[in-house]
């Protein structure tokens, strides 16, 4: 059958996408074939595009998605034909009207989130549900534990916001404007920080008490990272996970011992998405915690899939807050 799929030829800026027609077959074993209502717009899919994280070419891009299920290939048991489902996943192409891809990725959505909610949430959701609760300095989080979460009125920041007041911790946020600030403190954030108009590592000094905090989450790199160190306490941890600003310089392992015997981590989504199993377990969580109110689902940009170019320009200009959508 004939579908649309955003497609790319050459990496660059946002005009080598188009809008393309493509031929979308019958899954094959271990597969399913997703009707899209929604796919959900990540900063990763910047990187795939412009070619900071390079792919065969020529490629489709996005990797998240939501629909309906519409064929089921051989050996899949966790899906049927009709079932609500949406997914974060490799291989990229969720820009789409359809798309067959494997099914252990994929998971069934609940009658109480919407496909715009699915679509928005799942590489966000589940970003934020391994770094919380996965990614973890030495002894753990306990309630009351400070941690600084950069670049905090993001889709990934403003859950994680939400994740950390539910679980009882003390969120610092960073931004970079005084209105994304007031998002990220509405979100269940403890304190903002301007790092346009503050030098972030001195306030969260000052916020701790001289002490730092446990664990830096860090998704905006090398603009970051020397600050994001100094704000660590002894023994703590820093979670590079973007590079938003550009690639983290080489590391120093003298700097961690001076800085007081830090730890370093640089995890990715698709590692903890290695089995259908963890993936199921992943997204029961997320799923829980939007079900229950704990945690909304900001979708604040919403693009037909043929503006999908105006929708990577907003992304690249930070003119977006909360999550994204290409409707199809």
């Amino acid at each position: 059958m004939s579908e649309k799929a955003v497609r790319m030829a050459q990496a660059g800026g946002p005009e080598v996408m188009s809008l393309e027609t493509v031929v979308v077959g019958d899954p094959g074993p271990g597969e399913v074939r997703i009707r899209h209502m929604a796919c959900g717009l990540n900063y990763i899919d910047v990187y795939h595009r412009s070619g900071v994280y390079p792919l065969p070419l020529p490629s489709g891009l996005g990797m998240e998605g939501a629909g309906v299920i519409e064929a089921v290939g051989e050996g899949v048991q966790h899906l049927r034909v009709g079932d609500r489902a949406a997914y974060a996943s490799q291989p990229v192409g969720a820009y789409a009207t359809a798309r067959v891809m494997p099914a252990r990725c994929v998971v069934r959505l609940p009658e109480g989130i919407s496909f715009e909610t699915g679509a928005a949430m799942m590489l966000k959701g589940l970003t934020a549900q391994y770094l919380l609760r996965k990614t973890l300095p030495q002894g753990g989080l306990q309630a009351g534990d400070a941690v600084l979460f950069h670049a905090a009125a993001g889709g990934v920041g403003l859950i994680a916001c939400q994740w950390a007041r539910a679980l009882g911790l003390r969120l610092i946020a960073t931004a970079g404007s005084d209105e994304k600030c007031r998002l990220a403190l509405e979100s269940g954030a403890s304190d903002a920080i301007n790092y346009q108009r503050e030098n972030f590592a001195q306030r969260v000094r000052e916020l701790t008490g001289g002490q730092g905090v446990k664990v830096v989450y860090d998704s905006v790199g090398a603009a970051t990272w020397e600050g994001s160190l100094d704000c660590l306490a002894p023994f703590g941890l820093m979670v590079s996970f973007g590079n938003a600003s550009g690639m983290v310089p080489p590391v120093s392992l003298g700097a961690l011992a001076a800085k007081g015997s830090l730890h370093v981590t640089r995890p990715t989504l698709f590692t903890h998405l290695a089995t259908r199993e963890s993936t199921q377990a992943m997204a029961d969580e997320l799923f829980d915690v939007v079900l229950k109110g704990q945690v909304q689902i900001r979708v604040e940009q919403r693009y037909d899939l043929d503006q999908v170019q105006q929708a990577h320009r907003d992304l690249e200009a930070r003119r977006t807050v909360g999550s994204g959508v290409l409707l199809t």
